[in-house]
């Protein structure tokens, strides 16, 4: 068993190499052991790392990584990342898997509505692992859409618009 300093130390380390090494793979894999670490300090600077790197590995194995922790506050720089793919003319199917996982491990109802278009996907693997997510994150999530038909996946799980309220003084 590791004692809490030394699980500090190693937390830290791995920080650090996340942001300050050269090697893309250092960086991966720092971001792979605080995924392991599971410990949810690391959640709002992985996600600033998120923002900043460019290798596409190391973003994979940060997107993993945020999965593995589990925390929400991943969720809105995880569904920017899938924006981000899917503005591309030729999208990586494999981040596109690592960034449903992770937020299928999530389980934050936010998702959905940017989730929602893959459960058509010409793509089985694509489109059972959102089928698996969507179960994951909202179990009854079909029932709902049977009693909304007349509206899209994606309309039905966007989340309401709150009333702009304006009020004036008489």
């Amino acid at each position: 068993m590791v004692n809490w300093h030394e699980a500090n130390r190693e937390f830290n380390h791995f920080l650090v190499e996340l942001f300050n090494a050269e090697k893309w793979q250092d960086r991966a894999n720092a971001a792979r052991e605080l995924g392991m670490m599971k410990d949810g300090r690391a959640t709002n600077l992985l996600c600033r790392s998120l923002g900043k790197e460019t290798d596409p590995q190391v973003i994979n194995s940060i997107i993993q990584a945020l999965g593995r922790i589990g925390d929400v506050k991943a969720t809105i720089p995880i569904i920017n990342k899938l924006k981000e793919e899917l503005d591309k003319f030729e999208g990586d199917k494999f981040k596109l898997i690592y960034i449903i996982e992770a937020l299928k491990n999530i389980k934050d109802k936010r998702a959905l509505p940017y989730l929602s278009m893959f459960l058509n996907s010409p793509d089985d693997d694509l489109k059972h692992l959102t089928i698996e997510t969507f179960d994951a994150i909202l179990p009854n999530w079909r029932e709902i859409i049977k009693k909304k038909e007349k509206r899209t996946v994606r309309e039905i799980f966007e989340p309401e618009k709150k009333p702009d309220f304006n009020f004036r003084h008489f």
